[in-house]
């Protein structure tokens, strides 16, 4: 894992021929509407589609035509993204303002993986398989019944998401997610026993003060019910994790060079591991891995990620939609938009390019969503007839986890039922001509009409999984991530930091001196009254 730095071309962006290009094409849409394009071209659909790891990717209901996807290919040659890519797998320090690599990579790269990842899994997997194997004791000399995950962000949302996809019923050990202090951990503690339960601390600096909290909370619940502690740790600081009176060899360690919204594949995946099982765990690195493969190796007009990440370029900055919805037509990826949120939002929220010159462009886009069937019946409506155009992700699988076809079929139709309406949209006279059939009269028929006229011309991917495995997650993931760092590459900015983040961590701490006792904070003047009016309550019920 050698680690050298790269900098990113100075070339502004704008002034690329393929960016200039594509300004001028941009017109060409203005008289376009994606109905007709499929009536120009039935085969649309086939000459817009990409498989790749098992997934199907259908991209022909994109504001896209073949001229747009040469330009946007020739585009990712002038920024020069393959060799940004090569850069990113080889190890070199892509994230310049922390002078790190960005190697998660690395973490499922199976027999190449390097020595001390593969010697953490393995531990892992040691782990796991005594849980499982119910080998693991409390104090009360009975195995383990429960594991709780003490996380937030990063060190939360890929394990909760692939052990809600993959492990939803696991037992032996049954796991759970904690991420904020309070509540969430009293209640969960209230349906636990003390003498058989077994936290995971994660935390790559050992001081993420949420999940301190819940520790601190853990511990001493163990403790008041004369019970040892019994708790694992997964994070870079080992000696804070020893202090806390966490044994070594439950000490699962993580490095420099992965990033939190990166580290499903790390350490940080050891409460899904418990959930799936250890060979399942490997079958999601493997999904994943066989996705960096694919990226590392296929041209742009044929690289999922690459078109997913061009495309999505192409609509925010040429269209101005700064919205994107992801929708999951599955049981299992509830947690995908969320998981996305962080992920893109976290990565892409940025200002400056890498060299800390403003940003010239839309950045990325927020992202929403919610399951398919619920969506449906929620902001459908504003995605449909709305004034704003809204990109979509549905996401979805064709064979059930479960073998109930029929419900999988119903699932599937409304599925494809709402990325075509959203493509096509209903005109005035469809509507008129409905109406008329069903004997309302002229002049009623043309103002109903108006209500229920559909635009159309709405973009959307459609993702396809063979079926909701490990495997498929892993490759699905992966796609994501590669989606995420092919935007930031053509924008020159960092995927990697989040100075917001740390920055608003920084003032947390600091108001929270003020809140305990009772001072006004001097340095923010903004807060203040909110402070005082704290104080006072806090007062009044002492």
């Amino acid at each position: 894992m050698a680690m050298t730095d790269t900098a990113p071309r100075s070339v502004s962006l704008k002034r690329t021929p393929a960016w200039r290009a594509l300004a001028a094409h941009r017109r060409t849409w203005n008289a376009r509407h994606l109905r007709n394009e499929f009536f120009a071209d039935p085969q649309r659909s086939v000459h817009f589609s990409l498989e790749a790891c098992n997934l199907l990717l259908d991209y022909s209901k994109n504001l896209v035509t073949a001229k747009t996807m040469s330009l946007l290919c020739q585009l990712a040659r002038e920024r020069s993204l393959a060799e940004r890519i090569k850069a990113l797998l080889d190890g070199k320090r892509v994230n310049a303002s922390e002078k790190r690599a960005a190697l998660h990579t690395a973490l499922r790269a199976g027999s190449s993986a390097p020595r001390e990842v593969r010697k953490t899994l393995a531990a892992m997997r040691t782990f796991s398989d005594a849980l499982k194997a119910r080998k693991i004791f409390g104090a009360s000399g009975r195995p383990v019944s429960d594991v709780v995950s003490l996380g937030i962000g990063g060190s939360a949302l890929g394990p909760a998401l692939a052990v809600a996809a993959c492990a939803p019923d696991a037992e032996s050990p049954r796991v759970h997610f904690v991420t904020t202090p309070g509540e969430p951990l009293t209640r969960l503690l209230a349906t636990l026993d003390p003498a058989t339960t077994l936290f995971i601390v994660q935390s790559k600096s050992f001081t993420t003060q949420e999940t301190l909290l819940n520790s601190q909370a853990a511990r001493e619940w163990q403790k008041a019910s004369g019970n040892s502690i019994l708790f694992a740790a997964v994070t870079a600081n080992v000696r804070a994790a020893q202090a806390f009176a966490i044994p070594a060899e439950r000490i699962f360690p993580m490095w420099d060079w992965v990033g939190g919204r990166y580290s499903l594949w790390s350490a940080v995946g050891l409460p899904a591991m418990i959930a799936m099982g250890a060979d399942r765990f490997d079958e999601l690195l493997a999904g994943a891995a066989a996705m960096d493969a694919h990226f590392a190796a296929e041209p742009p007009e044929r690289n999922m990620p690459v078109i997913l990440g061009m495309v999505g370029l192409w609509h925010a900055n040429f269209f101005n939609m700064d919205a994107r919805a992801v929708i999951p037509y599955e049981p299992g990826l509830e947690l995908l938009p969320v998981w996305l949120q962080q992920l893109e939002m976290e990565s892409l929220g940025k200002h400056v390019t890498w060299r800390g010159k403003p940003l010239r462009t839309d950045s990325g886009t927020i992202v929403f969503g919610s399951p398919g069937l619920e969506a449906q019946h929620a902001y459908f409506q504003m995605l449909h007839q709305g004034t704003h155009s809204v990109p979509v992700d549905f996401v979805a699988c064709c064979l059930p986890q479960t073998g109930d076809s029929k419900t999988q079929e119903f699932i599937l139709a409304n599925c494809f039922a709402q990325s075509s309406l959203l493509m096509r949209g209903t005109s005035a006279a469809e509507i008129e001509s409905e109406l008329a059939t069903a004997n309302t009269a002229p002049h009623d028929a043309s103002r109903l009409a108006a209500h229920q006229t559909l635009p159309g011309n709405r973009p959307s991917n459609t993702l396809l999984l063979p079926v909701l495995d490990p495997r498929s997650l892993g490759a699905l993931l992966a796609l994501y991530e590669h989606r995420t760092f092919v935007q930031s590459a053509i924008l020159d900015i960092n995927a990697f930091d989040q100075w917001g983040v740390v920055r608003g961590k920084t003032l947390a701490d600091s108001l929270q001196t003020a809140l305990s006792d009772g001072t006004s904070p001097l340095s923010d003047p903004a807060s203040a009254g909110l402070i005082q009016h704290f104080n006072t309550l806090k007062r009044k019920n002492r």
